[in-house]
């Protein structure tokens, strides 16, 4: 993959490139901040971001909401040594491909990098093209359908990916918990993937609205939170699972068989 690096230690950045470069990767550029990224991302078009979350002026954060919105098509790993308990989930919400806590082993950081690599595969098969990362699918007369309700672009195109590679026919995809709603009423698909954290409406106040609007459809929430009691309420509102944020392929591929099952 061609990858830039941001971590404001010099030693970290040799690190990284020679790990990277060792194992048949190119780094483009590796910065000591965030200050030239955007301007980086324009001049290299880089598929992957190593993102350190401390980093002086903006931090981690800021930097990866503004590098998805922008350029979802870009993969962010950030890395932290930070001991904050709710990063993780943040990041996840905010578009991170995945998440290291230094210090981490060369192995931890490859299967890191070969998870993005599997998710960008993954997501390439429904890549419309047009930037927007916003598909609208014509209903078809399938016997497995879904409705995908995301407002990560990325993350549509994710399980877009995946529920077609099972056999699913996705109906539509949306990014807001109305838009959500609608959907389930007009297709009743046999599944919805619902994300937690929505501006407006979040996924947990579309869940019973969408139960209501299509009784019959199973339920999966999606979320960057591991919190117990988001989940207990999650599934004491009928939803049937729920996929943690960074997702992985095989892992939503497994579960979704089981409960097509």
């Amino acid at each position: 993959m061609k990858i830039i690096i941001v971590d404001d230690n010099l030693a970290m950045r040799k690190v990284l490139t020679a790990l990277f470069e060792g194992n048949g990767h190119q780094v483009l550029a590796a910065l000591e901040d965030g200050a030239t990224l955007s301007e980086s991302v324009k001049q290299y078009a880089p598929e992957l971001v190593c993102l350190d979350y401390n980093l002086p002026g903006r931090n981690g954060l800021e930097l990866l909401a503004e590098l998805h919105a922008s350029s979802p098509e870009i993969s962010v790993v950030m890395l932290t040594g930070s001991g904050d308990p709710t990063l993780v989930g943040k990041a996840a919400d905010a578009g991170a491909a995945g998440f290291l806590h230094k210090p981490f082993s060369q192995p931890q950081i490859l299967e890191e990098i070969r998870h993005v690599e599997e998710t960008r595969r993954v997501t390439a098969k429904t890549d419309s093209g047009d930037g927007k990362f916003d598909l609208r699918v014509p209903e078809q007369s399938a016997k497995r359908t879904a409705v995908i309700v995301d407002d990560s672009g990325a993350i549509r195109l994710l399980l877009k990916g995946i529920l077609e590679d099972i056999g699913l026919t996705v109906l539509q995809t949306v990014s807001s918990g109305h838009e959500g709603i609608e959907a389930a009423k007009k297709h009743h698909p046999e599944i919805v993937t619902l994300d937690v954290d929505m501006p407006g409406m979040s996924g947990l106040d579309a869940l019973p609205l969408i139960r209501d609007a299509s009784p019959q459809s199973k339920i999966v929430m999606v979320t960057g939170n591991a919190d117990k009691a988001l989940i207990q309420k999650a599934v004491a509102g009928g939803a049937k699972g729920y996929f943690l944020k960074p997702l992985r392929p095989a892992h939503v591929e497994a579960f979704m068989k089981k409960l097509l099952a």
